[in-house]
């Protein structure tokens, strides 16, 4: 309608007009962010998932007991408030009598039971379920060793949680901000089993809802109406944009078609900064860059031979010419920053790169490869990125020198990691690790021998096994952190992992996004962020 139409129309039909004209302004348009997620995520359940990439997706239309704000701080989520017993061992959590699912009905103690118990039973054969061993009784039932229903968690009432733990946990709130700690809806999940977290039928509780869903295209979420926060959720949609190709998704950041780019390629910093300045984001993290061996076949069952490869990587190269010093050379699996925790390091940590050679070459002799040896043939997997290419591409050189022959070939994302979660076979695989708690557990734990999930290589060492069980029983702080340490040394000696590199996240965020902070946990909930 137009405006002169307006002028001479009744005073009804006027009325009428200045509606449909305020609904089509641009104050009242729907707000989107299109988000550049640097992957395709494997599932949407959280019970099924490991990945930073999912994780983004999860933690916008799922909310947990606890959640991180904007600066990596943990505050409330579902739960409004907790207290813990005296011996720290009992965690009581009020659920927030507003908080729905998408469907409107109420989010209750018994969905946290019941999806806990999901997580933990073995039918359900959920890749973190080692997440929630702390509670009581969850290592046993994960295992087949008892029944769900034993677990330490209880629905009070409606309203009223209260968690069980086989020994106090200094880092469990932090557990429960985890992805794999994330509420499922019981109903939906009884309703249409696998299926449930097809659009249509999905349900959430958190800010957004998953409505649409396109394989290898976009993931499309909408504002969830029953959020209890949802009068300050400012963001109405948020498009996920699965791509690997860089290229791609930086041209598409420069057209204005994605407001954030995760993982860009970190050689290209110096340029990406001249062009988008500030627009580029690069903090250091909690985490580590590594190569695991896999353990249960020649010649990657030689300590020799993975002592030699290690020591071989030339990681100052790695992180300054490939990262653009974006990341920092790494020899412990356990990255620094952690309080009160003093890594163990291999013994070639501080030798020169050239005598590390030559030590590697004298290693591979006598190990029975190299010149007048077997010929040794490594095959190294990595998920698709032009960073993993570029240093696999330079590892594989390194090893070549030693007389290696040396092949690479790569997945996305989703398959090169469910190939090793589901135990496929490998020669070395790219893998990296981001804390899911400030605590060197975090990292070592993956090594554990009954950790099946993430021990890609299936390294098993009694003495490992035994201090880390040690690092369970130990309630004095300092103790249990030399505890950690003398396990980490065995690590270090044995070298069923090369730590490369301590990681960085890589953002560029459009200066059109508000809210943007970051974070050593690399948490960037959309509910907290809006758009110009």
């Amino acid at each position: 309608m137009s405006f002169h139409f307006v002028l001479r129309a009744s005073a009804a039909a006027m009325l009428a007009g200045t509606m449909l004209a305020a609904a089509a302004m641009p104050s009242m348009a729907e707000s989107v962010i299109y988000r550049g997620n640097g992957g395709e995520p494997k599932s949407l359940d959280p019970a099924h998932t490991s990945i930073d990439i999912e994780e983004f997706i999860l933690k916008d239309y799922l909310e947990g007991l606890t959640v991180y704000d904007p600066t990596g701080k943990l505050i409330p989520g579902a739960a409004e408030s907790w207290t813990i017993s005296p011996d720290g061992t009992v965690y009581t959590f009020k659920i927030r009598e507003t908080a729905k699912w998408s469907d409107g009905s109420p989010v209750t103690a018994d969905d946290f039971v019941f999806s806990f118990q999901r997580v933990e039973s073995p039918k359900e054969a959920a890749e973190y379920a080692t997440i929630l061993y702390p509670i009581k009784n969850a290592e046993a039932i994960n295992g087949g060793k008892a029944d769900p229903s034993t677990l330490g968690i209880k629905a009070v009432d409606a309203k009223t949680l209260e968690i069980t733990l086989e020994r106090p946990t200094p880092y469990f709130l932090q557990l429960l901000a985890h992805q794999t700690a994330l509420p499922v809806s019981k109903a939906a999940v009884t309703k249409f089993g696998a299926d449930w977290v097809k659009p249509g039928n999905i349900v959430g509780n958190g800010a957004y809802v998953v409505t649409e869903n396109v394989a290898n295209d976009h993931l499309t979420s909408e504002k969830n109406k029953y959020y209890w926060d949802a009068s300050n959720v400012k963001i109405d949609k948020v498009v996920y944009n699965p791509s690997e190709d860089a290229a791609t998704t930086i041209r598409m950041f420069e057209a204005g078609e994605l407001d954030t780019v995760y993982n860009f390629p970190a050689d290209q910093t110096d340029f990406l900064k001249g062009k988008f300045s500030d627009q580029v984001h690069i903090n250091q993290a909690l985490a580590t860059y590594y190569y695991v061996f896999d353990t249960r076949h020649a010649p990657f069952d030689d300590v020799r031979v993975r002592k030699a490869l290690s020591m071989a990587v030339d990681r100052d190269f790695l992180a300054d010419k490939i990262y653009a010093k974006a990341q920092l050379p790494a020899y412990s699996l356990v990255p620094p920053g952690i309080v009160g925790y003093t890594a163990s390091l291999p013994d070639f940590a501080g030798k020169d790169q050239l005598d590390r050679e030559d030590e590697a070459k004298a290693l591979l002799k006598e190990a029975g490869y190299g010149e007048g040896g077997k010929p040794l043939k490594i095959d190294i997997r990595f998920n698709t990125n032009e960073n993993h290419k570029k240093v696999a591409t330079a590892v594989a050189d390194m090893w070549k020198s030693l007389g290696a022959e040396v092949t690479i070939q790569n997945l996305d994302v989703k398959s090169h990691y469910a190939y090793l979660t589901e135990g496929g076979s490998f020669d070395v695989a790219r893998a990296g690790w981001v804390a899911d708690y400030a605590d060197a557990e975090n990292f070592l734990n993956l090594l554990v021998s009954t950790n099946t999930s993430f021990n890609y290589g299936h390294w098993k060492n009694e003495k490992f096994d035994e201090l880390m069980a040690a690092s369970y029983k130990e309630f004095d702080a300092a103790k249990r952190q030399k505890i950690l340490s003398d396990a980490e040394a065995f690590v270090s000696a044995e070298q069923p992992v090369a730590p490369f590199m301590g990681s960085a996240n890589l953002w560029l965020v459009s200066s059109k996004v508000k809210g943007w902070t970051d974070n050593a946990v690399n948490q960037h909930l959309t509910r907290f962020l809006s758009k110009d």
